[in-house]
């Protein structure tokens, strides 16, 4: 089958296609037919240094989460699973082949009228924004900054955000990431990248209630510091490459919480299916910003880690 491997940490060029050998299910498994291929920001740093929960010993495929047709099944698994629509996660490689094995516990049936690769676009993000939504506790009328606002995740957070009847501040970085916040019908959303950015927040909202931070470093505090008292900060994501610096005992002196969620894997399964469900129904929409053919793959990592990026990447199989 067609695949592409990762032989030794680099830069994206390290990610080569090539042949590998047909996985064939074992007792317990699945085949699955891949048709799209979710791409994550933390899938680029294990490329490039080995950082993230994944397997850390190349030659490996990467992948964390694909979407396709189970195609076969192996002993002790019922043969009536052939045929059926699923997304799932591969336990952290093989994702950027033609096909995987997974056990027969890991996929979830993709809803009826949801195409597979708007279920891919939200099997990962999904999740991870409906879990940081219901660890937040929004209430109707709160104020709402969520930053990296045209990402993945962030994208879905300011629909999940605006449905739990919070006032929604998109903050995104450049312009046309900006524009695509406001054609959404966001407002007001903020750039930034331009100077002052917090203080254009402050003068629409006059501070906030919470925060979703998915940049971190820098960004990360200044959002804090938007923070009334008695408001809520959660760190999900570190687009800037750091991890938000936000000691305790500062959060403590401002009356901020600093929310970490965690979640079990039945929870995280139930929060999978929720998106999933609701992307069927219509309330959740994904954006897919681009997509790229399976042996591009490391174009497609260069493009994110350029931030050049707009919501959800993915690979196209078959």
């Amino acid at each position: 089958m067609r695949a592409v491997w990762l032989r030794e940490f680099g830069d994206p060029e390290v990610l080569v296609p090539g042949p590998a050998p047909d996985p064939v299910p074992g007792p317990g498994q699945v085949l699955i037919e891949v048709a799209h291929t979710n791409l994550t920001f933390v899938e680029t740093m294990f490329r490039a240094t080995g950082f993230g929960p994944f397997p850390a010993a190349p030659p490996l495929i990467p992948g964390n989460g694909v979407g396709g047709v189970i195609a076969a099944v192996g002993a002790d698994v019922e043969p009536d699973l052939v045929g059926r629509r699923v997304v799932s996660s591969t336990g952290g490689s093989g994702g950027y082949a033609e096909r995987v094995v997974v056990d027969r516990g890991a996929p979830i049936e993709v809803p009826d009228g949801l195409p597979l690769d708007e279920a891919v676009a939200v099997l990962a993000d999904g999740r991870t924004a409906t879990m940081l939504v219901h660890a937040a506790r929004l209430r109707r009328g709160e104020r709402v900054l969520v930053e990296a606002a045209a990402g993945g995740v962030g994208s879905l957070l300011t629909q999940l955000a605006t449905a739990a009847g919070a006032q929604v501040v998109a903050a995104a970085g450049g312009g046309r990431k900006v524009a695509v916040l406001r054609d959404r019908g966001l407002d007001p959303v903020v750039d930034y990248r331009q100077p002052g950015w917090t203080e254009r927040v402050r003068a629409a909202t006059g501070g906030v209630d919470m925060v979703f931070d998915g940049v971190g470093g820098q960004l990360a505090r200044d959002a804090f510091d938007l923070l009334d008292p008695g408001g809520r900060m959660l760190s999900f994501g570190l687009a800037s490459g750091a991890w938000a610096d936000l000691p305790g005992d500062l959060a403590a002196a401002r009356g901020v919480t600093l929310l970490r969620p965690s979640a079990g894997p039945a929870e995280l399964r139930a929060f999978t299916e929720q998106a999933l469900a609701e992307a069927a129904a219509g309330r959740l929409r994904p954006m897919i910003g681009q997509r790229f053919p399976l042996e591009q793959a490391a174009d497609a990592h260069a493009a994110i880690e350029s931030r050049a990026t707009i919501g959800k990447t993915l690979l196209d199989i078959h």
